[in-house]
Formats: structure tokens, sequence, C-alpha cells
């Protein structure tokens, strides 16, 4: 496994996320890559959630984190702090993930379940990441590609 870049500072937008065992995959992946703030906008559910806490195991009460129903109000705060604001979303001006390189300070965001992060957000990212799938599915589930994102980009 590779050393973890702790100077590397990371943080995530979950914007609509539906399942809220996915938010609560959210808490216990950030909590594993040293994520130091969650942003939960639009619909997303927060804690304290029976659903949450069973995935989060206890992460959601040690990650902080902070709900804003508007996206767009957090990146602009972001990106008026340096944060480069990158979407792992397949778009046609996506860029392979393991030919990413992040920078020092990367909020990374993630979208909804089916529809993915809405393009009037992708216009506020500096840029997008995808994974490169190898089989008949498109995607990934969002927690599960969260996670991968997350250790590439605090490893890389």
């Amino acid at each position: 496994m590779s050393p973890k870049n702790t100077d590397r500072r990371i943080v995530l937008l979950a914007h609509n996320i539906r399942s809220l065992w996915n938010v609560g995959s959210f808490f216990r992946t950030a909590d594993s890559f040293g994520v130091e703030k969650i942003f939960l906008t639009g619909y997303t559910a927060t804690p304290p959630r029976r659903e949450i806490s069973k995935t989060a195991l206890g992460a959601e009460e040690t990650v902080p984190w902070e709900f804003e129903r508007d996206p767009l109000i957090i990146i602009e705060k972001l990106k008026a702090d340096g944060w480069m604001i990158v979407a792992l979303e397949q778009t046609k001006d996506s860029v392979p993930l393991e030919s990413f390189s992040p920078p020092e300070k990367l909020c990374l965001i993630v979208g909804h379940e089916v529809t993915g992060v809405p393009k009037e957000i992708l216009k506020s990212c500096d840029a997008c990441v995808e994974i490169a799938m190898h089989g008949e599915k498109e995607s990934l589930n969002v927690a599960v590609a969260t996670g991968i994102a997350l250790f590439s980009l605090k490893t890389t």
C-alpha cells in the first residue's frame, strides 16, 4: 500500500444523496482517509439517523460535517479560500483518476446515485475525474466510487 500524503487536505461535498447508508459510508470512509470535513447539500440526509449510524459506526460523531442546502454557497467559500473543486463524474472532459495530479487543498464532489453531479455544479468545478470502468456497467455505487477516489487522491 502507498504511504498516505498527510499534507494533502481533502474535504468531501455530497450532493443529493438519497441513500442514508451511502451517507453513513461517506463518514466511515472519510474517517479512514483523514477527510477534514463533509459538506452535505441538497436533500442529502444528515445525522443523527439510525441508517447513517449503522454504516458510519460512530464516524458521524467524529468527522466534522456541515449541512447547506445550496452547494454553490459552499463551493464559492472554498474557492475563495484556495481549494480546488473536483467532481467525481463522467463527462466529456473528465480526466482518468489515475492520471490526475491532486493539489494540496481539494474538495471532492460526489452526486446523486443515478443522475450524478448536476450541470450547474459541474460548471463551478475546476476539474472532473472519473474511474475507469472495465466491465459491462458504466458506473459504481457512489460510496464505493468515493472510497476509490479518496484512496487515490490521498495517496498520490
